[in-house]
């Protein structure tokens, strides 16, 4: 049976996965269907999928493929060079994406499972505001840049080639759009996971506290009280083992095309900056054409959002897993009990072994990722001036 779905309201992992499920599919990435606690992989999605990526990769690789040959022209060799990059980048990331859709399959049943223990529908509700908004709102702004985009370009050039080689980018740039999205939901449901585990041994932590006060009179309370402390703590052990294991798979289903979209966004903002902004003309001086000031604001905008938005989720995740280890240590400080202890050690230890940090190939996402990017923008951009020195100078 089908559940129904409201704007900013979500009940559960599907609901509140909606609408990056339907813009997926829309897209064709998306080769799944939806039952009521599963995912399972429809052929007839599947077929419909690998059809219109391989479509659309075979027309990328051709545009590369007249450009390098200089049979299409995007004004100037670095222009030249984006566009390769771009469609060459791109297309490698639809393309791995498919290949995993096995292994996100059995992402989602992980987290759809994991979720479904341990929130409660307020915390799918909260989440929901943040997820519908922000998946709506990101494929509205892209579009409208898009179309922007393309209103500026019908004024140097309405061929069909100009009309249809800008549907083709549009169309990578939101299955981009919505990995990165999907990415960011999971990160930010696996937060919450780690949220209300650490709640709920925060919770655990009081009962400890009143336990150690307990009289001698009160023994068979006490004993009792011991074992549903025992056996709670036993159970939270276990969920984060789960939660620990989905975080690494997420690493590895995502590492590739996560580390060429940040790759991507960051040269997309070097050389759109230097080209819509910076001259080189005796010494750096920074002029903007107002012509394309829109476009260059919007694209602007938009990559370093993504960036910024990739990095905030993995960061806020990081840091929720890392307070589970200190409400541990708390609650050890806070026991006398040596069972309950046994198993807080035990407990520490599985949180030592697991660092439930969201990297990409050994590259951990972080503040420090946006600081690495900064600093090597500067030297990016002078490559980029000495490579139109040296073509130049060739002419």
């Amino acid at each position: 049976m089908r559940k129904r779905w409201w704007l900013c309201y979500a009940t559960d992992f599907q609901t509140l996965m909606f609408p990056c499920f339907i813009c997926s599919r829309i897209l064709g990435i998306f080769p799944y269907k939806l039952n009521a606690s599963t995912f399972e992989i429809s052929k007839l999605y599947c077929i419909l999928s690998t059809v219109i990526i391989c479509v659309c990769c075979v027309i990328n690789f051709v545009l590369v493929y007249n450009v390098v040959k200089s049979n299409i022209n995007f004004g100037s060799v670095i222009w030249n060079i984006h566009a390769v990059i771009f469609y060459t980048l791109t297309s490698f990331i639809v393309i791995i994406t498919h290949f995993q859709s096995v292994p996100r399959k059995r992402l989602l049943q992980t987290i759809l499972k994991t979720s479904s223990e341990l929130l409660p529908s307020k915390s799918y509700q909260k989440l929901s505001r943040l997820f519908h908004v922000k998946d709506i709102l990101c494929n509205i702004f892209r579009i409208m840049q898009f179309s922007m985009h393309l209103s500026k370009l019908l004024k140097f050039d309405d061929t069909f080639i100009t009309i249809f080689t800008w549907m083709i980018t549009m169309y990578f740039s939101l299955l981009v759009l919505q990995i990165v999205m999907f990415y960011v939901n999971c990160v930010c449901v696996l937060k919450a996971c780690f949220k209300r585990l650490n709640d709920n041994l925060v919770h655990m932590q009081k009962f400890v506290i009143n336990n150690t006060n307990l009289r001698v009179s009160n023994t068979i309370k006490h004993i009792q009280k011991k074992q549903c402390l025992l056996t709670k703590l036993r159970i939270l052990k276990k969920q984060h083992l789960k939660i620990s294991d989905t975080v690494q798979l997420l690493n590895t289903i995502f590492s590739m095309q996560l580390l060429t979209t940040i790759v991507l966004a960051s040269l997309v903002v070097i050389i759109e900056l230097y080209f819509y902004a910076v001259r080189w003309q005796n010494g750096v001086f920074f002029r903007v054409d107002l012509r394309f000031l829109d476009m260059f604001l919007t694209s602007m905008i938009y990559n370093i959002f993504i960036i910024i938005l990739i990095v905030w989720a993995c960061e806020t995740g990081k840091n929720q897993a890392q307070k589970i280890r200190t409400t541990i240590h708390d609650l050890l400080n806070n026991t006398n009990d040596e069972k309950i202890k046994y198993e807080l050690q035990l407990f520490s230890l599985q949180i030592l072994h697991r660092k439930n940090i969201f990297s990409l190939k050994g590259l951990t996402i972080d503040a420090t990722l946006l600081a690495a990017v900064s600093k090597q923008s500067f030297v990016i951009n002078i490559t980029i001036f000495i490579i139109q020195r040296f073509c130049f100078a060739f002419r």
